[in-house]
């Protein structure tokens, strides 16, 4: 199972935004969307061995998390509007500190960052860690930040977890994940 957790800075806590502003009323929850879809498709597919973490920090509830199961998921198709749907579906279902489903194969509850690291070794992926097409492995869990970089105290709580990049460059979040998608593919076939 390969899990992607990506920390939406501003990203709302309540279903108050429009689909059709998710950049503007959503805090960026276009980032987020895109994130899902990225992890989760492939062409004409779904990836079921991944879990998609969304960490949402903004106004008014945060921080809550929102997990999409690849092997669970269903309605989902593969553009920002149907995941930030169910997004805006399961975020004001009542939760409390255990996953409640709110939709099929998304589930929601209170807590953050601090909670998700304490539950799975997250690698961070920055483009100045370990080249992940140099990596003699790869670990299974990745943790990304949203278009903001990681705050100083996500910095403090992810200080001793190790670091990938997928190159050079600062990326989009969900373009790094296809990224690491492809080396996962490419180790797992056996394709050089």
């Amino acid at each position: 199972m390969t899990s992607f957790a990506i920390i939406g800075h501003l990203a709302r806590t309540d279903g108050v935004f429009s689909i059709n502003d998710l950049p503007g009323s959503g805090g960026r929850m276009d980032v987020l969307c895109r994130c899902v879809n990225t992890s989760l498709f492939l062409s004409h597919d779904l990836r079921r061995d991944v879990d998609c973490y969304l960490i949402l920090c903004g106004e008014p509830a945060g921080p809550k998390t929102v997990k999409f199961s690849g092997e669970l998921v269903r309605s989902l198709s593969p553009d920002e509007r149907s995941a930030a749907s169910l997004i805006k579906k399961v975020i004001d279902t009542p939760c409390g500190s255990e996953f409640r489903e709110g939709a099929q194969g998304v589930f929601i509850r209170k807590g953050g960052l601090e909670r998700l690291i304490t539950e799975q070794v997250f690698a961070v992926l920055d483009e100045k860690g370990t080249d992940v097409r140099k990596a003699e492995y790869l670990p299974d869990a990745f943790l990304l930040s949203d278009h903001l970089n990681f705050t100083a105290g996500e910095e403090t709580l992810i200080r001793d977890c190790p670091r990938y990049s997928v190159g050079p460059k600062c990326l989009h979040a969900d373009h790094t994940i296809t990224l690491v998608h492809n080396d996962l593919d490419r180790r797992s076939s056996g394709w050089k």
